[in-house]
C-alpha cells in the first residue's frame, strides 16, 4: 500500500538559508530546555531562515544569541502561555474551536469557526478577556473537520482515506494511518468494488490525545522496495526517516482526493475541537486538504513528519489543516518505519549522510522506471512510482478521484484540468524547494 522505507537518512543535508530544519530544531530543543520554560516562549525559523528563540529575560538572549540563534524579547513565558492553554481545555468544550500558542506574537491564538454560536463565541471572548493579553480570538471560514469523505466510499464502509506510511513492530507490517478514518475492526479494500482486502484496523486512537490508527496487512508483508509518497503523474517523493517539524518550515501533504501541496507550519501541540471530540497534540499549517485526504503523509526534505488529521477550508480558497506528528504516533504504537533498523518507537531515525544526489536526482527530476536500484535517488528526490503491487500509487494518484465524481461528463473534464495544472505547479513547487536543499 506504501512502498516500504529505507534505512538512509541525510543527516546533514543543507536547507534553503541555512542548517536542515531538523538540524536546527535539535539545537534549539537542548538550548531551550537548558534554559527552561519559564524564561523562553518557542522557536521558529526565521524568514531569512535562521532559528529564532523567543526569551524573557537578556541573559537568557546571551545564550541564545551565543549558540548562534536570534533572540527575540517577550512579556510572557511559555509556562504562562500553557496555563492559558490549560484554562481553555477546562471550561465546556465547544466544537468548532482550536487553539495553539502562536511563538511569533507570544500570545495564545483561540479559533472559531462558522459552526460556533454567537453565544458560544462571546462565552469563550469573556474566559479570553479575563487572562488579560494573553490571548488573540479569531474568526475563520468553513469548519474544523475531518476529511473522511463517507459519502463517496472508496476503500471501507468509514469513508475513503489515504494512506500514511508502512510501519513494523519487528514481526508485522502496517500502514499508519489517521484514527478518524475507522475504529478497531475496520476493513480496508484497493478498489471500491471490495473484491480486494488490504487489511484491518487492529488499533485507533481518536478523539483524545491523538488521530491515529494502525491497519495491519492481511498478507503479511508487501511491496517490496523504497518508502516513496505518491505525488501524482506515477511519481513519488523518497522518504528516509522520521522528524519533528518546526514553525516556519516549508512542508508538504500528498493526499487521495487534492494530490501535492505544501504550506507552512504554524503551530504546534495543537488543540482541536472537532464534532466527534477534542484531539490535542497536532502541527497546525496553512497547508489546504479536502475530505479523502485524511491519514495522508506530512513531509519535508525526505522527512516524515505526520499524517493528515482535519482542518477547514479547501484547495481552493486555502485554510488550515492539522495533523498528527509521526514520532509521537510512532512512539505511542511502538512501530518504526518499515526497512529501518533499531527499536521501535519515535525517535527520529537517523544515519549516516547520504552520497552527493546526482544532478537530476538534486534538481528533483524522475528517476526512469527500472534505472537503478530501489531507493537510489537522494532522499527527497522525485521518482518514478512503480504501480505493480503499490497500491499507494493508485490510492494518491489525484487522477484516480473516484466513481463518485462522474456525474457529468463535461464537469469531469473541467475538474480533471483544473486539478491536474495545480498538482503540475505544486510538483514544480517541490522540485525548487528540493533543489534549493542542497545548495
Amino acid at each position: 500500500m506504501v512502498t516500504q522505507a529505507l534505512a538512509a537518512e541525510p543527516s546533514g543535508a543543507p536547507s534553503p538559508g541555512g542548517a536542515s530544519a531538523q538540524g536546527t530544531s535539535r539545537t534549539v530543543a537542548g538550548l531551550m530546555s537548558q534554559l527552561g520554560m519559564a524564561r523562553t516562549a518557542g522557536s521558529w525559523i526565521g524568514s531569512d531562515g535562521k532559528p529564532v528563540v523567543a526569551v524573557t529575560d537578556r541573559a537568557a538572549a546571551g545564550r541564545v544569541t551565543a549558540a548562534g540563534a536570534r533572540a527575540e524579547m517577550v512579556r510572557h513565558s511559555m509556562d504562562q502561555l500553557k496555563s492559558v492553554t490549560v484554562a481553555l481545555s477546562s471550561a465546556p468544550r465547544v466544537a468548532g474551536t482550536a487553539w495553539s500558542v502562536d511563538y511569533r506574537s507570544n500570545q495564545v491564538v483561540v479559533q472559531g469557526d462558522s459552526s460556533v454560536s454567537a453565544s458560544d463565541w462571546s462565552r469563550m471572548t469573556r474566559l479570553a478577556h479575563d487572562t488579560g493579553d494573553f490571548v488573540r480570538m479569531e474568526r475563520t471560514e468553513g469548519r474544523f473537520t475531518t476529511r473522511v469523505n463517507g459519502a463517496q466510499s472508496v476503500i471501507s464502509a468509514s469513508g475513503r482515506c489515504s494512506a500514511g506510511y508502512n510501519v513494523t513492530n519487528g514481526q508485522s507490517e502496517f500502514i499508519l494511518t489517521a484514527g478518524h478514518c475507522g475504529p478497531g475492526g475496520t476493513l480496508w479494500f484497493s478498489d471500491s468494488t471490495g473484491r480486494t482486502v488490504v487489511g484491518r484496523t487492529v488499533t485507533s486512537e481518536f478523539p483524545g490525545s491523538g488521530d491515529f490508527s494502525l491497519i495491519r496487512y492481511e498478507n503479511g508483508q508487501e511491496t517490496p522496495g523504497a518508502n516513496v509518497v505518491a505525488i501524482g503523474d506515477g511519481r513519488g517523493v523518497r522518504i528516509a526517516g522520521t522528524g519533528d517539524p518546526v514553525v516556519g518550515q516549508r512542508v508538504f501533504r500528498s493526499g487521495s482526493t487534492t494530490g501535492l501541496h505544501d504550506g507552512q507550519v504554524t503551530a504546534l501541540n495543537a488543540t482541536v475541537n472537532y464534532p466527534e471530540g477534542t484531539v490535542t497534540g497536532l502541527i497546525q499549517t496553512t497547508v489546504c486538504a479536502e475530505p479523502g485526504d485524511s491519514g495522508g503523509p506530512l513531509f519535508s526534505e525526505g522527512i516524515a513528519l505526520g499524517v493528515t488529521s482535519g482542518g477547514s477550508g479547501d484547495c481552493r480558497s486555502g485554510g488550515t489543516t492539522f495533523f498528527q506528528p509521526l514520532t509521537t504516533a510512532m512512539s505511542a504504537l511502538g512501530v518504526r518505519l518499515t526497512g529501518q533498523s533499531g527499536a521501535s518507537g519515535g525517535a527520529t531515525n537517523q544515519a549516516p549522510a547520504a552520497p552527493a544526489p546526482s544532478t537530476s536526482a538534486a534538481q528533483g527530476a524522475a528517476v526512469a522506471p527500472g534505472a537503478g536500484t530501489p531507493g537510489s535517488a537522494a532522499p527527497g528526490a522525485v521518482q518514478e512510482v512503480g504501480t505493480k503491487g503499490s497500491f499507494v500509487t493508485r490510492l494518491t494518484d489525484v487522477r484516480n478521484v473516484g466513481p463518485g465524481l462522474l456525474v457529468i461528463a463535461g464537469s469531469l473534464v473541467a475538474l480533471v484540468a483544473t486539478r491536474y495544472i495545480r498538482s503540475e505547479h505544486e510538483r514544480n513547487a517541490y522540485r525548487r524547494a528540493y533543489s534549493g536543499t542542497w545548495g
